[in-house]
């Protein structure tokens, strides 16, 4: 199904690098990796191209992080766009994935993440599909039994900036 996501303007770091991923086609063809009913769906590992690799899925990225943006207002709401990151352990500065995101599925299961993980974006229209994807079956590693493929991410149109038209200079 198709999904209509708004970037959020107060967190910069993560909408630019969000959407030069996604306009370079760098998502394109990546699998919903994990995935967990009444929590949450996560996409945006690279490795998830390659069945070969499906033992380090959840692991790949495009090799660095963007720092955390955690702004009070954005929460982990139903069908809020946040960033994944490595644990609190080996990224006390809750650095986010270059890459990898995951779609709220269920407010309460992920309230306890607000303000440990940027959220930079929300669902504004297919919010059904996130259910959709959170139904599959899935094996002992959340991972689905038949692939959740991303099939492209493109910026709406209406989005893009302006070029106004003018006259020639003589």
């Amino acid at each position: 199904g198709d999904m209509k996501i708004k970037l959020y303007s107060k967190t910069p770091k993560h909408r630019l690098n969000f959407a030069k991923l996604a306009l370079s086609g760098y998502y394109d063809g990546m699998l919903f990796h994990r995935v967990i009913n009444n929590f949450m769906i996560q996409g945006g590992d690279p490795f998830s191209k390659d069945t070969a690799l499906v033992s380090q899925y959840g692991t790949g990225g495009p090799g660095y992080t963007v720092p955390a943006e955690f702004v009070p207002e954005y929460k982990h709401k139903k069908g809020a766009l946040a960033a994944a990151r490595r644990g609190d352990a080996a990224n006390p500065q809750k650095e986010s994935s270059g890459s990898q995101f995951y779609l709220v599925q269920s407010e309460a299961s992920c309230a306890q993440l607000d303000g440990a993980y940027t959220v930079f974006g929300e669902t504004v229209e297919g919010i059904d599909v996130i259910d959709k994807i959170a139904a599959v079956e899935t094996n002992a590693r959340d991972l689905p039994l038949s692939p959740v493929r991303i099939i492209k991410i493109s910026l709406d149109e209406s989005s893009k900036p302006q070029i106004a038209e003018t006259e020639p200079a003589e």
